[in-house]
């Protein structure tokens, strides 16, 4: 084609098409103005990505309409973690900066602060709970107040519980050489150290030891006529046999012959519980006594002084031959609100016991012990599965529901009800020492973004 026609060919196509065929676009004429979007008078809002948290376990439930709808507070000492999580997720909604690995037990107080037990620097000996150091922390993780009991020959161990008055009550290892135990107090065996329980009751204001007591003072046995603390073991209940050892456990006590793990304060009647797990029992004092007073045996209010107001969970301890055993070691002792009855976790592990047992006990109305009698509480309600059994730590908790929250240490947690129904379950990631319940709208909860 010569270009002289191409060239006219072109034009035809270019300017002869119509407003349908492309390569042509023609603009209306109007008066009317299009309207130009303007990003600023209409942003795009992007989506929030969803919060996420971090999963401390699994949840399994098996009646919704039975659970305690609220939060769970978790004393993980096999990641050295306290926190509290949600029962719908097992989400860790708030987590404790701690300054240090925990010593067992942690809990909120009603101001919100967490009083806890951790693991102080430098300690001089330890046993299974050792702790050292206590602290109040704030919500924002800022330390109040921390009192150091770690010594040569004490060590704080295990369990903390504040008193009405604000004070501090703290367990304690308290240890004596074995020539010390064996000249002054009849102690029949080879341990180089002997660690018995001490209590001290502490004035955060002042870090004043206001108030102590040591089971060393209130010992007895019949292996030494010449001994001071010499007497039949079963016409003194109120003693505590130095010389016990529970036939059924195998292994060495290292010199820690006691272990207890857990101790509640009952201000009704101005009585301490101390669950001794190597004893397999609880014993009872009466803290209305001075210092004075809780080294002798007269003296407080029942006139006892520091002898046991009252015990129960093994009578092989004083050789009782009149009530039944119930505890094969224990851990976790609290009292029910409201009512004259305790929570306490049977661990088992004993005697061929491989299952755990909640018992709930009504404490008796007098505490008044007799030697050749059945001293042993009567059972209110309890709770054992197949499938419960952890040989160490653990406890339970009553929720404001009726429902009872029970810790499995090597597992997690339980809910179960009054009927025994399992409504819900937490198996968590680590160890867990002991977990605590709180109601939704429970007030102690305000200063945590929880929601």
């Amino acid at each position: 084609m010569k270009p002289s026609i191409l060239f006219a060919f072109l034009l035809f196509i270019c300017f002869g098409c119509s407003d349908n065929e492309p390569g042509f676009i023609e603009e209306e004429e109007t008066d009317q103005e299009i309207p130009v979007e303007n990003p600023e008078e209409n942003p795009e809002t992007p989506e929030e990505p969803e919060e996420t948290y971090e999963v401390a376990g699994e949840i399994e439930f098996y009646d919704e309409n039975l659970i305690s709808e609220g939060y769970v507070l978790v004393n993980d000492v096999g990641f050295n973690r306290v926190y509290m999580i949600n029962k719908d997720k097992a989400e860790i909604r708030h987590e404790w900066e701690l300054e240090q690995g925990i010593g067992n037990d942690a809990e909120l107080l009603e101001n919100s602060d967490l009083l806890v037990s951790l693991i102080a620097e430098d300690v001089a000996f330890g046993f299974g709970g050792f702790g050292g150091l206590v602290q109040l922390v704030a919500p924002d993780n800022t330390v109040k107040w921390e009192y150091e009991i770690n010594t040569t020959f004490e060590l704080g161990h295990h369990d903390v519980e504040q008193l009405p008055n604000g004070n501090i009550l703290i367990l304690v290892w308290e240890g004596k050489l074995n020539a010390d135990a064996r000249e002054t107090f009849g102690y029949a065996y080879d341990d180089e150290v002997i660690y018995a329980e001490k209590l001290i009751e502490v004035n955060p204001a002042t870090n004043e030891i206001v108030w102590q007591w040591s089971s060393w003072d209130h010992t007895i046995q019949e292996d030494d006529v010449t001994k001071s603390n010499y007497g039949l073991i079963s016409e003194n209940p109120q003693r505590i046999d130095l010389n016990y050892r529970d036939t059924l456990r195998d292994g060495s006590y290292n010199g820690d012959i006691m272990h207890a793990n857990g101790i509640e304060y009952d201000a009704q009647n101005d009585l301490i519980y101390i669950s001794v797990n190597f004893y397999s029992e609880v014993w009872v004092l009466d803290h209305s006594t001075t210092t004075e007073e809780a080294a002798l045996n007269t003296g407080g209010k029942r006139n006892k002084g520091g002898d046991l107001v009252y015990r129960f969970g093994n009578p092989e301890t004083y050789n009782n031959s009149k009530g039944t055993r119930m505890f094969f070691y224990n851990h976790g002792i609290n009292k029910i609100a409201n009512t004259e009855h305790i929570l306490i976790y049977a661990n088992g592990g004993l005697g061929g016991v491989t299952q755990s047992v909640v018992y709930e006990l009504a404490l008796p109305d007098a505490f008044v012990m007799q030697p050749d009698t059945d001293n042993e509480l009567d059972e209110v309600w309890s709770f054992t599965d197949p499938d419960l059994f952890a040989p160490r730590v653990s406890g339970a908790y009553r929720l404001s529901n009726g429902n009872t929250l029970i810790t499995e240490g090597d597992y997690g947690c339980w809910e179960v009800t009054q009927n025994q129904e399992i409504a819900w379950k937490y198996k968590g990631t680590g160890f867990t020492w002991r977990a605590y319940a709180y109601d939704k709208d429970d007030t102690v909860l305000n200063p945590f973004d929880l929601q």
